[in-house]
């Protein structure tokens, strides 16, 4: 019995390594300011919570005319992406006095906000097993 165990076991874990996914995602209309692109990724049930605990996410330079953001080891599921351009590196989104937008900022699918950030809907998109790409437009 303790042999069968061992063998299911050994079998299992190619099943489980394999279970890794790469994300790359290019990021256009980037400001000319540079700063930080800080992206977030989250699953369904962390997309709005008050609290910002993303499944996985990056800080890097904002390059021109894209920047390249890849997320490695994560779980094939659906996700949303939600960054910004920090040009001024204040680790912050910035926002007039009204709450208009003082950086650039996107979503994945290129989701338009309106009064408020999209719907984990209208943001969400399959991660698989290995390479993913998907490309967002800074607004």
């Amino acid at each position: 019995m303790k042999i069968l165990a061992a063998a299911l076991f050994l079998v299992a874990l190619p099943v489980q390594a394999g279970l890794a996914a790469t994300l790359t995602v290019h990021v256009t209309d980037i400001d000319k300011k540079g700063g930080i692109l800080r992206l977030s990724l989250y699953d369904q049930s962390g997309w709005s919570k008050n609290e910002d605990t993303p499944i996985a996410s990056a800080n890097v330079l904002a390059e021109l005319p894209e920047t390249v953001v890849t997320l490695t080891d994560i779980k094939p599921g659906v996700y949303g992406i939600k960054l910004f351009q920090d040009v001024n590196s204040n680790g912050k989104f910035d926002q007039n006095f009204i709450g208009l937008p003082l950086e650039r900022y996107g979503f994945s699918r290129d989701a338009r906000p309106f009064l408020s950030q999209p719907g984990f809907s209208r943001t969400k998109f399959t991660v698989t097993d290995g390479s993913n790409e998907i490309s967002i437009h800074l607004q």
